[in-house]
């Protein structure tokens, strides 16, 4: 039987190709039995047999229960270890971070969730995302971390895991978000943009591996993610989908980021706010004057009122829809996806922020490219972003590292850099 050291120092073989791809099969479920894996793969009954043990013997497959009999003996199932490690992801937006800890299946095992201003910096961020995470790992601390994902709220280069410009993040720009994560849990981490990992996980929420989809997160600030075939599409420096700073004809509103006339500036989360208060001073009759008297008008607050009738409230909503509409149309004419999907707080609005968007898109672009478009809203859960980010991590650690450590039996920064 071949040894683990020919398999570390084999990586590109026909054996280890066929090993990798047992494990993936299994893992995936799209083959959990000795005679479905011949079937997919078209490998014989004896080498699906030893490259199975092999997988068995490094830890990453384990014997299930049997499964059923189609005339002989019944099968016995194989399932993938996922309980072996685990994946931490911090998602961190304008004013919140959510850290989850979920296995190598992307099951949530753990998930919690504090108020944060972003604009503290890194050093502070991180030292309280490191808490967070400190206390969930407490629970179960005898399992080894096997990757990290962070999320940020403005535009990241994947490749070297650093915010690039990021206009609500001062301090960030450039900063090694990677090393104090890899050093402190001894695994690969990636950093991404939020909107992506909310991309990801409607991917996998769907089961849609080659989905063509626009996530579009629509909160304080706007930001979208973009897959292609099920694949994201970052652009050269991180900054593809980055629309919050698309520029808005006949706008001079004043951005966060020092610009005029922003999609953000118009049709953001904090610029509804800002235009509610001016409404409330000049005298308008609303529902919301009174929380707006308490200095704490927030943008929950003004999409329940939408729903509940308010017309202020509604009208802020529907020009925010309106204008973002615009925007996402040409989205689509670009990009030809199949489903675009409105998450974030202002997804919370309902059909009153979601028929505008419809009518803008569908009034704005080629016929052609809407003729099989869907425009929906998120499921609105909390753990989206979480479940993205366990999808980025899998997806990177079992489809494009794996031949680089999997002989090792685990991932770790140092394994992850050999070539393969």
């Amino acid at each position: 039987m071949t040894t683990d050291s020919t398999l570390r120092f084999g990586a590109q073989t026909d054996e280890v190709t066929s090993l990798l791809r047992i494990v993936n099969l299994v893992r995936t479920g799209e083959a959990t039995t000795r005679p479905e894996i011949g079937k997919v793969t078209g490998l014989g009954r004896g080498v699906v047999s030893q490259r199975v043990d092999q997988a068995i013997q490094i830890g990453f497959l384990g014997d299930g229960e049997f499964g059923a009999s189609s005339g002989g003996r019944a099968p016995r199932t194989l399932r993938f270890r996922a309980e072996q490690g685990l994946i931490v992801i911090c998602a961190l937006g304008a004013a919140h971070m959510r850290v989850g800890i979920t296995a190598l299946d992307g099951d949530i095992l753990e998930h919690t969730h504090r108020p944060w201003d972003i604009a503290q910096g890194p050093e502070k961020t991180i030292d309280a995302v490191m808490s967070l995470i400190d206390d969930l790992l407490k629970k179960d601390p005898k399992v080894p971390v096997w990757g990290v994902v962070v999320g940020l709220p403005g535009p990241v280069d994947f490749a070297t895991g650093q915010p690039v410009a990021p206009p609500i993040m001062p301090g960030w720009n450039g900063y090694d978000v990677r090393t104090p994560f890899g050093e402190r849990f001894n695994a690969p981490v990636w950093v991404d943009n939020d909107s992506n990992l909310l991309a990801l996980g409607e991917r996998a929420r769907r089961r849609d591996s080659l989905v063509d989809l626009i996530y579009c997160k629509i909160g304080s600030g706007i930001g979208a993610g973009l897959l292609s075939k099920g694949r994201i599409h970052r652009g050269a420096n991180g900054a593809a989908g980055d629309i919050g700073h698309v520029r808005v004809s006949d706008s001079d509103a004043q951005c966060r980021c020092g610009k005029i006339g922003c999609l953000e500036s118009v049709a953001g989360g904090w610029a509804l706010v800002r235009d509610a208060e001016e409404a409330i001073k000049d005298g308008a009759s609303t529902s919301l004057a009174a929380p707006a008297k308490k200095g704490a008008l927030t943008l929950e607050e003004i999409t329940l009122a939408a729903q509940a009738g308010d017309s202020l409230a509604i009208t802020l909503v529907q020009k925010s829809a309106r204008v973002a509409g615009e925007t996402i149309s040409a989205l689509v004419n670009m990009f030809n996806p199949g489903v675009i999907v409105i998450g974030g707080a202002m997804g919370s609005a309902g059909e009153v922020f979601l028929a505008e968007v419809r009518q803008r898109v569908y009034e704005l672009s080629l016929p052609l490219a809407t003729r099989d478009l869907t425009i929906t809203l998120s499921v609105n859960d909390e753990r989206e972003p979480l479940r993205g980010g366990a999808e980025l991590a899998r997806e990177q650690l079992f489809d494009v590292t794996f031949p680089r450590w999997f002989a090792e039996g685990r991932p770790s920064p140092e394994r992850a850099t050999v070539p393969a």
